[in-house]
């Protein structure tokens, strides 16, 4: 399977871009860059919290600002940019014949549920594990902030068509080839009891990459679960991070009573589809609560 890049760009949540956070990032959006919802600077620079330079003298509505007036960008203010402003850029990103893939990653928002990391255990399984994509609402959504939202495949906003004969024809895909790329599910938001994020994240995240690319060239192992295949706690590199053994396995953790009403919640949003819902999605939800156990 081989894929194109239809997109021209980045755009993104701009706070918390640094120079530590994401060099690539923080210098790509350093010039010829569209901002909306920012903070600017006394010489009309764009500003936002952590950017780790410059002050803030206007907040993101217009009005002056001063420290200890609260947030001077708004939690959701992005930035748009050209692609190839970014020192990573890759020429294969106009390949008109595509780059092949290895490895689908979706990721889901979720402050416990989902670990830092799965593998489905096949494509119908991957496709299922995509279908059920979901995160909890944050300031870049209207309405009551922590609600679980559905969104397939992050497509929700894009997918022009039936969401059910959509995934039937991803599922069409385990039928035509045996050389099918894995499919991951990846959660950076897990916290602990207090509210703190479990995982550094940001550039961070390459460690978890870093088993995804291993697992697809069959050189590591894995922990099978109900709900997927897990690296071991000593599988992802954490030297050099403050991330003790007792985080990373809960980081890694996986609790069958919550996956349990994960899966009921997921059958109920699948049954909003009807008969177009495809029997196999079916069959593999119902697989996977019962692999959960009573």
């Amino acid at each position: 399977m081989r894929a194109i890049n239809p997109e021209a760009g980045y755009f993104g949540v701009v706070p918390g871009t640094n120079r530590k956070t994401n060099p690539n990032a923080y210098n790509m959006i350093r010039s010829n860059t569209v901002f909306t919802n920012v903070a600017v600077t006394a010489d009309n620079e764009p500003w936002r919290e952590e950017k780790g330079d410059g002050e803030p003298a206007i907040d993101w509505r217009g009005r002056p600002h001063k420290r200890g007036d609260g947030p001077a960008a708004h939690p959701n203010s992005r930035f748009t940019v050209t692609a190839k402003q970014n020192p990573s850029y890759s020429k294969l990103a106009e390949a008109p014949e595509g780059v092949p893939l290895t490895a689908l990653i979706f990721g889901g928002r979720r402050r416990e549920l989902a670990p830092l990391v799965y593998q489905a255990k096949n494509w119908t399984h991957g496709v299922l594990v995509a279908a059920g994509v979901a995160s909890e609402t944050t300031a870049a959504a209207t309405g009551k902030v922590g609600v679980v939202r559905r969104d397939p495949m992050a497509m929700k906003p894009f997918c022009g068509y039936n969401f059910a004969d959509y995934w039937e024809h991803w599922l069409t895909f385990g039928d035509r080839s045996k050389t099918l790329p894995g499919i991951f599910h990846v959660n950076w938001f897990r916290r602990d009891s207090t509210g703190k994020f479990l995982w550094p994240g940001y550039g961070e995240n390459l460690r978890v990459l870093r088993w995804i690319i291993e697992r697809c060239a069959r050189r590591a192992g894995a922990v099978e679960t109900a709900i997927g295949f897990l690296p071991k706690p000593s599988d992802i590199d954490t030297r050099g991070l403050d991330v003790s053994s007792a985080t990373l396995e809960q980081l890694l953790a996986v609790d069958p009573a919550q996956w349990r009403t994960e899966m009921a919640d997921l059958g109920k949003y699948f049954s909003g589809f009807g008969k177009r819902l495809p029997p196999r999605l079916a069959a593999e939800q119902q697989r996977i609560v019962a692999a959960l156990g009573a």
